[in-house]
């Protein structure tokens, strides 16, 4: 298909591919007009349709971005000259949480359930490393240096490369797997260890399933993505320059990583107190002051 040579060509990462293709797919069999002939009434009702299946705002959003994407495409390479039917109207709003984390006890009770060499060293790299679950599915033992105690992220999200360190629990983690892991013809390091799959790379989904199975055993709302949250809070609570976290996470603004400083709780009780030890040491020499 000459929209995926087009993505790829973009330098989209392979799952965005993947999420891109599937999204217009289920456009299009709803559709009742040719793709030229849809507009933005036909959006609209789009959207209608995926409300009405229950999904989520954030979900509905990621659609109609592969729908824009589409027809920007199309737009582009000269395929039809059409104006793009989805508006900047069209998005659903949406809250913006908080980033979760998992206080120190709960990253205890997490890790006490996990078991195996693998799945420990997976988690320890989200934790410690901060690394996303597709990137500790891709994993190769090509960008790992050992003696320097880094990894080489390559392709990350947005296609940018970056550079991480492993703390030594994260190190003696993964070293303890590799001496365990069974040969192999994948090149990725983390491999399904069970069933007819045995041998081959362990996916992203299959990740994210040993996540949500010690999740449920150790009685916890965490994800993969709730790791990399806590060691980003961990790192602010620590006294880490911002700009360091945002280098380490690889977030391209530094707003994106700002957003954990509402959540470093410690970082910012210290400096409540602090301040307030001042403000009545001040308040003691004016007593008729407020």
């Amino acid at each position: 298909m000459n929209w995926r040579r087009f993505l790829k060509r973009r330098n989209t990462s392979p799952n965005t591919v993947k999420n891109y293709l599937s999204t217009l797919k289920l456009f299009v069999v709803w559709l009742s007009v040719p793709i030229e002939n849809v507009t933005p009434r036909e959006v609209s009702g789009y959207i209608d349709y995926l409300m009405r299946k229950r999904l989520k705002p954030k979900t509905i959003n990621c659609h109609l971005n592969s729908i824009r994407q589409f027809y920007h495409y199309l737009r582009e390479e000269d395929v039809l000259s059409i104006a793009n039917p989805v508006r900047r109207s069209h998005a659903l709003k949406m809250s913006r949480p908080l980033p979760r984390h998992l206080r120190d006890e709960q990253v205890e009770s997490f890790f006490k359930v996990v078991k195996g060499n693998r799945d420990r060293a997976m988690f320890m790299l989200m934790l410690r490393c901060g690394l996303r679950v597709e990137e500790v599915a891709r994993l190769t033992l090509r960008v790992i240096d050992f003696k320097q105690k880094r990894i080489l992220i390559e392709d990350g999200k947005g296609g940018k490369d970056r550079i991480v360190y492993m703390s030594n629990d994260v190190l003696e983690s993964l070293i303890a797997y590799l001496k365990t892991r069974p040969s192999s013809r994948a090149k990725n390091i983390f491999l399904v260890e069970k069933g007819s799959c045995t041998g081959e790379a362990i996916s992203i989904r299959g990740i994210q399933k040993r996540m949500e199975y010690y999740a449920n055993k150790a009685n916890l709302r965490v994800s993969c993505h709730h790791l990399r949250h806590t060691m980003a809070t961990q790192l602010l609570n620590a006294d880490a320059d911002l700009s360091t976290i945002q280098d380490l996470l690889g977030h391209s603004n530094v707003k994106t990583t700002q957003r954990y400083c509402r959540v470093s709780n410690l970082k910012v009780q210290k400096d409540y107190f602090n301040a307030m030890e001042v403000i009545m040491k001040q308040r003691a020499h004016n007593p008729n002051g407020p």
